[in-house]
């Protein structure tokens, strides 16, 4: 059976569209600010004693939903520059904060409008004022005292009264004066949400730069593997065509049709997994058995060998086909070298929760002269080993009393039991 758990992350593909924050994210953050902003006013309200409590907290419950609204309405318009650079970012939420604050202030004016007169009214009749006719807020003078004032045509002459105006009616810019207070409060909350969103953004960005970081180097990872995993087959095929080619020279159909035979069922088990995933390694022991009575059809009386598989490693993980050019070395170099028999042993065993697996042969080691034909396979077996695992593995390689020896220490890994 196939693990297609490395070829999934190197094919997942690379999401290249536009990068925002997720919708939810961007809305609790506004709830949020909000939230604080009524809370605060709220606590303030009650610090100060202020009349008209719960009608004020209704209205301002009002005024923070529409503030809501009003925010997502900034970050629509600052979502059209999620990919400028930043201090357009900063530019943009300047500008585009300003009429959003104008248009809560004007919100906050009309919702306290009513509680506004209503608290001025009472204000007035608790302190004996009144208001006249034009909206001034007058304080009537004790019967038989009068005080003279400026005449309002503008003239020279004074005025007498017998009240004093306390507050003149307000007037239109003095509307706009209230309207801009609030707005210019709003106003900076607004910049503390927009830079809460682009410290939001700038988040979700790194964190899409990692995943594309992280999908190129599986990519390349992947690409790789490939490449050392092609290296086996054309060497393998190179090398059985000949033996074939020897067998039908020398008159031996039999033999040549029964390698054949084993040569279709080697590929057709080696090309049924994928080239960069890891298979059981029962099924990798299996395949180098295929492989060695085909070289068993070449070297009938000198070619032994042994495979060693503890009960319960039957399905540990290992690269496919990873063992190839350690047997390949033996039969070249050890078998094919000498005229007694050769016995080659494939082993595996655990170790303290790592996969250990031995491929020796009892040869003559490394003939002298084939030092680069040698070397190759085990370059690929060891760059195929830190492609797949990094520096998580161990690989030797090199003689041994009465032979030679390569051994690789890899993390053992088990399909998870239900």
């Amino acid at each position: 059976m196939t693990d297609y758990s490395t070829t999934a992350a190197a094919s997942a593909p690379v999401n290249s569209g536009p990068i925002s924050v997720p919708f939810r994210t961007v809305l609790m953050s506004m709830v949020v600010l909000w939230a604080t902003y009524f809370v605060l006013i709220t606590a303030r309200s009650y610090i100060l004693d202020l009349d008209m409590q719960w009608e004020m907290a209704v209205r301002r419950v009002l005024v923070t939903i529409a503030g809501i609204a009003l925010t997502l309405v900034l970050w629509a318009l600052l979502r059209l520059v999620d990919r400028q650079a930043l201090w357009v970012k900063i530019t943009a939420a300047g500008l585009f904060a300003i009429p959003v604050a104008i248009s809560i202030g004007h919100i906050n004016q009309y919702a306290f409008q009513d509680l506004q007169a209503e608290l001025e009214q009472r204000y007035v009749e608790e302190r004996g004022f009144r208001f006249d006719d034009e909206g001034n807020l007058l304080f009537d003078l004790p019967e038989g005292v009068q005080v003279k004032a400026p005449n309002p045509d503008g003239s020279g002459m004074p005025q007498v009264s017998e009240s004093l105006i306390v507050a003149p009616a307000e007037m239109r810019e003095d509307s706009w004066k209230a309207v801009l207070e609030i707005a210019l409060g709003r106003y900076f909350l607004l910049l503390a949400w927009a830079s809460t969103y682009f410290a939001l953004l700038a988040g979700v960005q790194a964190r899409a730069a990692e995943r594309r970081e992280q999908q190129f180097r599986s990519a390349a990872k992947a690409a790789e593997l490939r490449s050392l995993r092609y290296q086996v087959n054309p060497h393998f095929l190179f090398n059985t065509l000949n033996s074939l080619s020897a067998l039908v020279l020398t008159g031996k159909a039999d033999r040549a049709e029964k390698m054949i035979q084993t040569i279709s069922r080697f590929y057709r088990h080696s090309l049924a997994d994928e080239p960069t995933s890891d298979v059981y390694l029962v099924d990798e022991f299996d395949l180098q058995k295929l492989y060695l009575d085909i070289e068993a059809v070449r070297f009938p009386e000198r070619l032994r060998c042994e495979f060693d598989l503890p009960e319960g490693l039957e399905e540990a993980r290992i690269p496919g086909m990873i063992l190839q050019p350690l047997i390949e070395n033996s039969v070249k170099y050890a078998v094919s070298a000498v005229t007694r028999q050769i016995k080659i042993t494939v082993a595996a065993r655990e170790e303290f929760d790592r996969l250990v697996v031995t491929v020796s042969d009892d040869g003559p080691g490394v003939p002298e002269g084939a030092a680069h034909g040698f070397g190759i396979g085990l370059a690929n077996v060891r760059d195929r080993l830190e492609a797949r695992f990094g520096s998580d593995v161990t690989f030797a390689s090199g003689p041994i009393p009465g032979g030679y020896k390569s051994e690789m220490r890899i993390p053992l890994s088990r399909p998870m039991k239900n």
